[in-house]
């Protein structure tokens, strides 16, 4: 039961991320054609949201290994 529940937790950790990532990208697409000086403002927030994102998905990546 608890190998089972890892898994579980391992597959959510690995798909919530990889949408948050098109999230956060697609929110950068959408506001740069809407302002496209705004490029600057926004390239740095989308980068550190991916990094967060992905930072989540290695998190639950270890503790699968862990739990």
């Amino acid at each position: 039961m608890e190998g089972t529940l890892n898994l579980v937790g391992y597959g959510l950790s690995a798909i919530g991320p990889g949408i948050g990532v098109g999230l956060i990208f697609a929110a950068y697409i959408n506001g740069v054609a809407r302002q496209p000086e705004a490029r600057g403002l926004l390239q740095p927030i989308a980068f550190l949201g991916f990094a967060l994102a992905e930072a989540l998905a290695i998190l639950g990546f270890v503790l699968f290994f862990i739990g």
